[in-house]
């Protein structure tokens, strides 16, 4: 048995964001085309007397380190399935921002799954390891698979779309977190007696990803949960605002917020929009990276 296997994990903007209505079940339907960032978890596992979690980077402090984490839990369930004691150590190296809306927590869970099989030896199916992670979460899927995908049903069941070119972006980081269902509550309240129509992925967007057009794919992204995030954190629409203003060609919250990302022409024209976010003081960092990333990866 391998002694120690570390897996290597991507963040996620999402390009596209629509949101229908809440289902029965309290999700909401989605067309959600996700897009992997060049911003990275890496969980490593080793076997250990009993499962523990333990966490290092920035904020590491706010990652939860009993068997809610997502990492937990992904090691759990494959043990469930495959009769195995899940007595390992998993340590997560966060460099994804915490409760940003990057899906950090989800490529964790991701990342913890890839570790795991590989450790044990289960050699699971490809299409067990998406199983488990839709089990998990809605964007876990897609951190496992990187690269882009258009997500349905609640994010969950993936179409890999093809991406012609790089694109630059910029992620400014705000100065607290925000709570995925709480920005959905909002969602509902804000809509409450609105025929809300079936989500569906743009075709314009999706073109622009296919061509590696910057400018088409600016005019295109859209994210039907920003109002909400905005609602709750008024603030970030001066990040926004920042961001345009040093010449993003497309400003949005990414996913759920608070982070929120800025779609820049080249990398000269990101270092550029990333200074000028950081001498506004209206967010607390930025990151600059490209896309699309590749997903989980065994390192």
């Amino acid at each position: 048995m391998t002694e120690t296997v570390t897996v290597r994990v991507p963040a996620k903007v999402n390009v596209q964001l629509a949101v229908g209505g809440a289902r029965p079940d309290g999700f909401h339907d989605l067309a959600n085309v996700f897009l992997a960032v060049g911003l990275y978890d890496e969980v490593t596992v080793t076997p250990a007397e009993e499962l523990r979690v333990t966490c290092a980077g920035p904020d590491a402090g706010q990652v939860p380190l009993d068997r809610t984490n997502l990492a937990a839990r992904a090691a759990l369930e494959l043990a469930r399935r495959y009769g195995i004691d899940p007595a390992v150590h998993l340590h997560i190296a966060k460099d994804i921002p915490v409760a940003g809306g990057m899906a950090g927590g989800s490529a964790d869970g991701a990342g913890a799954l890839l570790a795991c099989d590989t450790l044990w030896g289960t050699n699971a199916s490809r299409d067990e390891l998406l199983d488990i992670c839709a089990e998990l979460g809605s964007d876990v899927p897609f951190s496992l698979v990187g690269g882009a995908a258009l997500g349905t049903g609640r994010g969950e069941r993936l179409r890999v779309l093809e991406v012609g070119g790089t694109f630059h972006w910029v992620f400014a980081m705000a100065g607290r977190g925000l709570s995925t269902p709480a920005v959905f509550r909002e969602f509902d309240r804000m809509n409450e007696g609105v025929r809300i129509p079936e989500p569906v992925a743009s075709q314009e967007l999706l073109d622009a990803l296919a061509k590696g057009d910057a400018g088409a794919l600016a005019r295109a992204v859209s994210n039907d949960l920003q109002p909400a995030a905005l609602s709750l954190f008024p603030e970030l629409a001066g990040t926004l605002a920042a961001g345009r203003a040093a010449g993003a060609l497309a400003a949005l919250v990414s996913g759920s917020g608070p982070t929120t990302a800025f779609l820049a022409a080249d990398a000269e024209s990101a270092r550029t929009v990333a200074e000028a976010l950081l001498a506004s003081d209206t967010c607390r960092s930025v990151r600059v990276t490209e896309s699309p990333a590749p997903g989980a990866n065994v390192l």
